[in-house]
């Protein structure tokens, strides 16, 4: 018996199979469960989703797909190959891991699939694929199979950006949000436009509002559906790779907006994706944002926490991000944030600070510096929290950077009166 196999034994019925019946196709092996079940998988895309296979001579096989959803009663993979039947292709569970998973044979890249997955309450509910690295594009909600063909050119960037990033670098970073900038644009017409207007005006970095798959518009990308997909509103991943090749080939720096504090409710996506409160907390009083009606992570499940880091991983590494910026840090540290009294759970010591939000927080930093020297993290935090740029070995959260939110808005109050009236506001 290998040395995972008893943690995952088979249940004995015929959706259940031990890990050591994988499927031959499958992107999983004993160690990657072992890895996801300990929270600790840094490299979660090639493991779960969907993975295309070929074989040796690069002919195609087939796509694997697997999805954790442990409380689920069975899942089903619906899709454009199956005319959407869920008693089509049903996947199996793997022993006691939570994850289902299925291969088959001769879809390729840009099919459009789901998961219908039956709750713990035997409700049928279509969700979208949380590990999906492509998606349609908004209103549509399915995921998209996706193959990465892109090659980079970006080595001589990548080799020396830590020279540029560095708090003794001289940064101006450029914000813009891909929707209103120029409207129209897709990555790649952006990836000349955008490229020449940056270097223009002679920013070193550009800021993204967040590329991440989002479904409702003016939300500017803060409520996210798809943590692994850049949103298809302006073209393929491929093409978000060009855009972002061009820019380090323009010697210019590209920092993202990342959203791990909270995600929306839509029925399709994370929400009770197992008919259970998977992804986030149960009670209302740790799980519901008072602020923005969204869902919270429960940021003390190994495997959420573990979803939450390889999304950070995955952009650093596929699409060769030089920094993110982690929106709303605030409001992950805070068991009352924007809560009355009675409204919020203190923590197991009787405080009001977030510790698994902390976890969460220092271990995203931490990995993130480890595996991708010279990368910036930078903390929207807009409180007086202690340690924010301080070592994770001494408490502290481990970011690089704070996003100087203060000096943002005093320098925008000031510009916002009559050039002539500003004279009297300079002390202010």
């Amino acid at each position: 018996m290998g040395v995972f196999s008893k943690l995952f034994k088979g249940q004995g019925k015929n959706n259940h199979q031990p890990a050591s019946f994988l499927n031959p196709h499958s992107s999983l092996g004993e160690l990657d469960l072992y890895l996801i079940a300990e929270g600790r998988h840094e490299q979660l895309w090639k493991a779960l989703g969907a993975q295309v296979k070929r074989d040796a001579a690069g002919v195609l096989l087939g796509t694997a797909f697997s999805v954790w959803a442990p409380n689920a009663q069975a899942v089903s993979l619906i899709g454009d190959h199956n005319y959407w039947d869920r008693n089509s292709h049903q996947m199996h569970r793997i022993g006691s891991s939570g994850i289902w998973e299925i291969f088959v044979a001769d879809i390729s890249a840009g099919t459009k699939y789901k998961f219908a997955i039956c709750g713990i309450d035997g409700r049928w509910v279509d969700h979208a694929d949380p590990m999906a690295r492509a998606t349609e594009i908004p209103p549509l909600t399915a995921s998209v199979v996706e193959e990465s063909q892109y090659q980079w050119n970006d080595g001589p960037w990548i080799e020396q950006r830590s020279q540029f990033q560095s708090w003794r670098s001289a940064v101006s970073v450029y914000e813009v949000h891909l929707g209103s900038w120029k409207v129209g644009l897709s990555y790649k017409e952006l990836a000349t436009e955008l490229v020449e207007y940056i270097q223009q005006q002679g920013f070193t970095h550009v800021e993204f509002l967040p590329v991440t798959e989002h479904p409702y518009g003016p939300s500017w990308g803060y409520q996210v559906t798809s943590f692994f997909a850049p949103t298809s509103r302006f073209g393929a991943p491929d093409e978000f790779k060009f855009l972002v090749d061009a820019l380090h080939n323009a010697g210019i720096g590209v920092i993202l907006d990342w959203v791990p504090a909270h995600f929306p409710k839509d029925e399709w996506a994370l929400a009770k994706f197992d008919g259970t409160a998977l992804y986030e907390h149960a009670d209302p009083r740790l799980g519901e944002h008072p602020d923005w009606g969204t869902l919270i992570f429960n940021f003390g499940r190994n495997e959420v926490r573990n979803f939450l880091v390889a999304s950070a991983l995955y952009w650093l590494t596929e699409f060769h991000i030089d920094g993110l910026r982690v929106d709303a840090v605030a409001s992950m540290l805070y068991l009352d944030y924007s809560r009355e009294e009675g409204e919020w759970l203190p923590n197991k010591h009787g405080g009001r600070e977030n510790l698994e939000a902390v976890q969460l927080l220092q271990e995203a930093t931490s990995t993130a510096y480890k595996t991708h020297p010279g990368i910036m993290m930078i903390a929207e935090e807009s409180t007086a929290w202690s340690g924010v740029t301080g070592d994770t070995s001494g408490g502290g959260l481990g970011f690089g950077f704070k996003w100087n939110m203060g000096w943002m808005h005093d320098t925008l109050q000031y510009l916002s009166h009559e050039p002539i009236h500003r004279v009297y506001h300079h002390n202010e």
